[in-house]
């Protein structure tokens, strides 16, 4: 890929995002007004707005480029997409704490090769491009060195349905399990070595194609939730993102979990 193709999905990205956080901080406030989606989800204005500013700058300036959005998609035959959530954490959002990003990727053949995820609250910046490593406001990150589940270890888990017992499970291992109810702003501290892990059981690929290349570049490995690789431009399996060095115990409590 030309390294003026690839600074220019920089430049959109990382503009957009800012354009969103800028939009996200506005609208923030406690008692938002939501609607509730058919899958039981909620979703607010401020996601309808920043998905359709998405699709408006990247549909500008990638017309050949296909559109994956929580909210809204443009469909095109591509090797490219762009997969994007808005606002991943409305839940959060709407009830007015302050745990939710906007979330951009693009993958070429189902493989991510830019990601982007923004914390628009406290102006953390995450991004990663394939080969060239993640950073956090300009600054290189690396996940944890932790070896094991255990003391000082904390797993975001995300995760009901087949996995309904995975959070207890977990707990028995690690110090802390927690649930943001947002997947990357979970990666996104499992890519800056906060958390040792995340683990997402749902089949969304917006909430896993950034941080497939986010948490990699940072050090890390991530696979769908039975430890395989996956594409990320249609339905995902679910997936662990973690250190590299917890995800094949992590495999095994989900396996656990499963079978319960």
């Amino acid at each position: 890929m030309k390294s003026d193709n690839i600074n220019n999905y920089k430049r959109v990205a990382l503009g957009l995002a800012h354009q969103a956080g800028k939009i996200m901080r506005k609208n923030f406030s406690l008692g938002s007004k939501k609607t509730w989606k058919k899958d039981n989800t909620p979703v607010t204005e401020t996601d309808i707005t920043v998905n359709k500013l998405v699709i408006k700058t990247l549909s500008k300036n990638f017309p050949e480029y296909g559109i994956i959005g929580e909210e809204e998609s443009l469909k095109k035959n591509s090797q490219y997409q762009w997969v994007c959530d808005p606002l991943d954490g409305t839940v959060p959002f709407s009830h007015g704490y302050p745990m939710f990003t906007f979330v951009l990727a693009l993958v070429k053949n189902g493989d991510p090769i830019l990601g982007v995820i923004y914390d628009p609250i406290l102006d953390r910046l995450f991004y990663a491009e394939k080969r060239k490593g993640t950073f956090l406001n300009g600054k290189r990150i690396r996940v944890s060195d932790q070896k094991t589940l255990g003391k000082y270890s904390v797993v975001e888990v995300n995760a009901r349905n087949r996995y309904k017992n995975l959070q207890d499970i977990i707990s028995e291992r690690a110090h802390y399990t927690v649930n943001f109810i947002s997947a990357s702003y979970a990666a996104s501290l499992v890519a800056s070595g906060a958390f040792v892990a995340n683990v997402y059981e749902y089949e969304n690929p917006w909430d896993g194609a950034a941080a497939k290349i986010i948490v990699e570049e940072a050090g890390g490995k991530v696979t769908d939730i039975t430890g395989k690789e996956q594409r990320y431009d249609r339905d995902i399996n679910g997936f662990i993102a973690s250190n590299g060095l917890v995800h094949k115990e992590l495999l095994k409590l989900c396996e656990i979990a499963r079978e319960n």
